[in-house]
């Protein structure tokens, strides 16, 4: 079987509409019943490129009329939590650039926004540079979440020690490690804008640490916030290259290229076992969502998927 292609089981079963938002698409692999099995459950919930989209789209917007939201998001992302279970809050970058909340602001908003609504890490994307490194350095203070990246060099910037490889995240007995990944910033940004950052090929990087995380530091789960883009038709690293040509990854949280998944792509890894690629399009008009279950001593046994639509009708404000 192609490594790009769907891994088809036995156990995958459609579970239908969720309570809160619309699920698009919804699966569980590897079918179990997790109450019996005393499995626990990890919420992983997602965004990406939101591209400064504070409000929702106009009611005329010959698209995305009325979708999105902050608002609608936090509401969201409210109700969830209320379920009870433990619940990580990633964003894959590109916050900035988009309508003139930017312009005119900066960036603030959108921190402190996030920040409410109790984001746990957040990775770079190029646009998060348009107001040069240290515009971007001063919008950090309303951050009240870390970033990650491990293949910008950011030495003798002002980024350096603002922005870490990687971060560990403790939820009950599970141990989380996330790391960051980033597109090339030339030919993207302004090299006044970006400095002497540098860029370095993700792979080998995002290995090392995914080894570090699983081995060092005994990690359950490791994922990777990417800022990488999900496919390209050339040799362009991407979150599906990635997947492929590394291993003790277990999840790839993308963004750039704005695509909308409706549900993750399974790949197969070096080791031929399954890396799940989630992207949740752009403009916070989805919300992912990912139910990872594990067994009493941490490993991984199966999830639940779904992409949530941020919208006056499914959210009800």
């Amino acid at each position: 079987m192609n490594r790009r292609t769907f891994i088809r089981t036995a156990g995958i079963a459609s579970l239908g509409i969720g309570s809160a938002g619309k699920a698009i698409g919804k699966e569980f692999l590897f079918k179990t019943n997790a109450a019996e099995n005393g499995l626990k459950r990890l919420v992983i919930l997602h965004t990406n490129d939101m591209h400064s989209h504070l409000e929702p789209f106009s009611e005329t917007d010959p698209k995305y009329a009325g979708q999105g939201g902050m608002a609608r998001r936090a509401s969201l992302i409210k109700q969830i939590r209320a379920e009870g279970h433990s619940t990580l809050l990633l964003d894959a970058g590109d916050v900035f650039q988009g309508t003139p909340y930017f312009n005119l602001f900066k960036g603030e908003p959108e921190f402190k926004m996030m920040s409410a609504m109790g984001y746990d890490v957040g990775t770079l994307g190029n646009h998060d540079f348009d107001n040069g490194i240290e515009g971007l350095v001063d919008m950090m203070r309303y951050a009240q979440f870390p970033f990650v990246n491990a293949n910008y060099l950011l030495s003798d910037t002002q980024l350096e020690g603002k922005v870490k490889p990687y971060t560990i995240i403790q939820k009950e007995s599970l141990k989380i490690g996330v790391v960051g990944v980033g597109v090339d910033l030339q030919g993207l940004v302004s090299p006044s804008l970006v400095g002497k950052v540098r860029y370095s090929n993700p792979i080998p990087v995002a290995q090392e640490l995914a080894n570090r995380l699983k081995f060092d530091f005994g990690c359950h789960y490791i994922i990777l916030l990417s800022h990488l883009g999900y496919s390209y038709k050339g040799n362009q690293v991407s979150d599906l290259v990635l997947a492929e040509q590394t291993e003790n990854i277990d999840l790839i949280v993308g963004g750039h290229t704005h695509t909308f998944l409706e549900k993750p792509t399974l790949i197969k890894n070096q080791k031929n076992q399954a890396v799940l690629v989630s992207q949740a399009g752009w403009a916070g008009l989805l919300l992912g969502r990912i139910d990872v279950y594990f067994s009493p001593k941490g490993h991984a046994k199966g999830f639940e998927s779904s992409m949530n639509e941020i919208s006056k009708k499914t959210i009800g404000i």
